[in-house]
């Protein structure tokens, strides 16, 4: 007989959601197609006059970018840390404790102990002794096209955007914002008229907004079942909270790192509430590398995508376009994106 947890989000009371429609909107889009078939990172305007590629230290365009010599992808290792690597996991795994697990399960979470022979071959599930846990989530509509965030990684605001997009387990393009930024910030100022953070576009209903709570109120409404979940809901505690949780990692993912500006976005497999998950974000937003999160907290569909895609579900997960590399270990991954985007 199968045992099961439930949890789901409590209704919580929301105030009147305020946002506007930009008709005249500018943003930088990149391709969330597949890697074989990414078209490169342009820029779309509309009555702005804005150049047709974004501003960059480094031409994309006059910049080949290719795996690091000798490079091969290491053999995943589940659950492993590599010796060097254990204070900064430990660092980063510090937020589940201020935030309580928030961003680390998909809304309306059930995990079920059933027997190993109910669980076809194939079928992505833990292993739990002589049982196998059968994780299912309750997901709202899905947008068709991406969510558009614009986001550094040391801001407690932008942070509770992140973990509600693990709630409701839906694919982001981030457009990291980071301190002195050369590209991307300009840019928010120019669509919202200033520079703040998180900035929203929804390019499937045209939305664009700033303010946290608001933007969370509007993807639960647009792409969950309307209730903002608890530690999400708390108002002041909730951004104390998030603050906190940022106290680990100093700062990290917060400031500008020269880089070389990719053609097409990085993919990567991740969560919000993934200690490892989050090594790999930071250093992608300290170099301004726009990416596609495949958002797989616990519960999440895509868990079964990503064990078909690659025979194996672990996270993070890159999957870089550009040079056609596919790799898990975040340690490893870390080095990678360095190696091959950082200005030397």
């Amino acid at each position: 007989m199968a045992t099961a947890l439930n949890l789901s989000p409590p209704i919580s009371l929301l105030r009147p959601l305020s946002f506007r429609k930009i008709p005249k909107i500018t943003t930088i889009r990149a391709s969330t197609s597949s890697s074989e078939t990414s078209p490169p990172l342009t820029t779309s305007t509309k009555d702005q006059g804005l150049s047709s590629s974004p501003p960059s230290s480094s031409s994309s365009s006059s910049v080949t970018f290719a795996p690091p010599p000798d490079f091969k992808p290491p053999v995943p290792q589940r659950f492993g840390v590599r010796p060097d690597k254990r204070w900064e996991v430990f660092t980063a795994s510090l937020a589940l404790f201020f935030r309580l697990g928030t961003g680390v399960f998909v809304s309306g979470y059930s995990v079920s102990l059933v027997p190993k022979n109910e669980i076809p071959p194939g079928q992505y599930a833990l292993d739990a002794g002589d049982s196998k846990a059968k994780e299912t989530s309750k997901l709202g509509p899905r947008p068709e096209k991406p969510i558009e965030i614009y986001e550094f990684e040391g801001c407690p605001f932008c942070r509770k955007v992140r973990e509600i997009i693990a709630v409701l387990d839906i694919d982001v393009l981030f457009y990291p914002c980071p301190k002195n930024g050369p590209n991307f910030r300009p840019k928010v100022a120019q669509m919202g008229g200033k520079q703040q953070f998180p900035y929203m576009v929804d390019p499937n209903t045209g939305v664009a907004m700033y303010e946290s709570d608001d933007i969370i109120k509007y993807l639960v409404g647009k792409y969950g079942d309307g209730n903002v979940p608890l530690m999400l809901s708390l108002g002041l505690l909730t951004t104390l909270t998030a603050g906190l949780a940022l106290i680990g990692r100093m700062g990290k993912g917060s400031s500008y790192i020269p880089s070389k500006l990719p053609p097409k976005p990085l993919e990567i497999w991740a969560y919000e509430g993934s200690p490892f998950c989050k090594l790999v974000r930071e250093v992608l937003v300290e170099l301004e590398l726009p990416h596609l999160l495949r958002s797989c907290a616990r519960g999440s569909p895509k868990r079964q995508i990503l064990y078909e895609k690659a025979g194996h579900f672990q996270v993070p997960y890159l999957e870089d376009p550009n040079t056609g590399v596919q790799m898990f270990e975040s340690a490893e991954i870390v080095e990678y994106i360095k190696a091959t985007y950082a200005v030397q």
